[in-house]
């Protein structure tokens, strides 16, 4: 597995305008359910819980755009120590095999075990742009321009529809022989936790299906898809037969059928709740844009909108989908950013205090900290160092022993073959 050691980071989010006029305190405490109101106070009373990046009173009313900063001790989830295999690199793009487990970039729990940063601080691949995107659990092809010009140009290609794309996965059953085209519509039920069905009231789509083999229990099939809805192949596949080992749309919270032929049988707010519930139970590591570590969860009344509260500069929130909008963020730069990473995995032996001085010190410089703003080239720590490993008293993670993820949770059985 690859592990990242604990460090300090800073979420932030503007206050939203309904929030305007009342006591950061109230706010938090009704608003974010990562920590009882206590946590709140504790977090506003140390300083680690600022108002333009400055210490406030726990009755300190909100105002129209006042950043609200959290730094939190950060705890990121494993994922496969499979390297990333580099297919084609010349001057303007860079195309790598990616292993099932790994975000393309930072989004929910996962920052440093993405894509674009083990590319830039291992392979010294830095400013690559994001083309397309695909799923965590997805393995396959993954192209980066190398340049602006060439990545807006890519990204025009597939936005378009000019590059036809090609998946190949393994589901359950035998698939029928003849080609099979799904033209279901695809509605989301909630881009906060990143979750579709097939319904009437869904968008128009179309994915083609020809089954490539049969073992006895299991068809491989090749996938192509030729519009471009988030899990589009997964959601299509739920319909009739589901990808193998796919930990959301191959899952019984989908009711007793696992949403085969569209019967889910329960409301879109039972299935997010259902969802969330058996997330948190098993610790499940299916949600793409899961944000249980975010300081600034909304309550379920802002699943919607809860993308646009944590827009912040320093927040991650969203989802890695196959064909979602294109993410216009470099990936690591090639100037020296030590002085700017408050997550930087080299100095998380540094105690909070000198954490949040810094936070304080830099954040009044840049309210900036995205991709862009992280270590230079850094190799990985082959075994274990108990020098880098960081504990705070008061972070919740460092007080549960979760498990390790097993085989059968880095792993889905669907992969980017071609374009073309």
């Amino acid at each position: 597995l690859r592990k990242v050691y604990p460090y300090y980071f800073t979420f932030t989010t503007f206050t939203k305008g309904r929030w305007v006029g009342e006591k950061i305190l109230d706010v938090f405490a009704r608003e974010f359910r990562a920590h009882p109101a206590e946590e709140y106070e504790r977090c506003i009373r140390a300083g680690t819980l600022t108002v333009n990046y400055e210490k406030v009173d726990v009755d300190y009313r909100l105002k129209h755009n006042d950043l609200l900063a959290n730094i939190v001790h950060r705890h990121e989830v494993p994922v496969t120590s499979d390297p990333i295999t580099i297919v084609h690199m010349d001057e303007d793009i860079v195309v790598v095999n990616k292993p099932a487990s790994i975000p393309v970039h930072p989004c929910g729990r996962y920052r440093h075990n993405t894509v674009v940063f083990i590319l830039a601080k291992e392979y010294n691949l830095k400013n690559l742009r994001t083309i397309h995107r695909l799923d965590r659990l997805t393995s396959g092809l993954l192209l980066f321009g190398r340049t602006p010009k060439k990545a807006r140009s890519m990204e025009h290609q597939i936005r378009n529809r000019q590059v036809q794309k090609e998946y190949v996965c393994r589901v359950e059953g035998e698939f029928p022989s003849e080609v099979i085209e799904c033209q279901e519509p695809i509605e989301v039920v909630s881009y906060k936790i990143g979750v579709c069905k097939v319904s009437p009231k869904g968008k128009t789509c179309t994915t083609t299906f020809q089954k490539l083999g049969y073992n006895g229990k299991t068809s491989v099939i090749s996938c192509k898809p030729h519009t471009g809805r988030m899990h589009q192949i997964r959601v299509h596949l739920q319909y009739c037969y589901p990808v193998v080992n796919d930990p959301l749309y191959n899952h019984t919270v989908f009711g007793p059928e696992k949403g085969r032929g569209g019967n889910i049988g329960k409301t879109d707010e039972e299935l997010i709740r259902d969802l969330i519930n058996i997330h948190n139970a098993e610790n499940w590591l299916g949600m793409d844009g899961d944000s249980e570590l975010s300081m600034f969860k909304p309550l379920k009344g802002d699943m919607d909108d809860g993308l646009s509260s944590l827009s912040g500069k320093g927040s991650e929130v969203g989802m890695a989908d196959d064909d979602g909008d294109m993410s216009r963020e470099a990936s690591p730069c090639e100037e020296s950013c030590e002085n700017y990473a408050v997550g930087n995995v080299t100095h998380q032996e540094e105690s909070l205090s000198s954490v949040v001085s810094q936070s304080n010190t830099v954040m009044c410089r840049t309210n900036k900290v995205t991709v862009a703003t992280q270590t230079g080239h850094e190799a990985p720590d082959l075994a274990f160092n108990p020098e880098k490993m960081t504990t705070d008293k008061h972070c919740y993670e460092c007080k549960v022993r979760y498990r390790d993820p097993k085989p059968r949770d880095l792993v889905m059985y669907l992969h980017a073959w071609k374009y073309k």
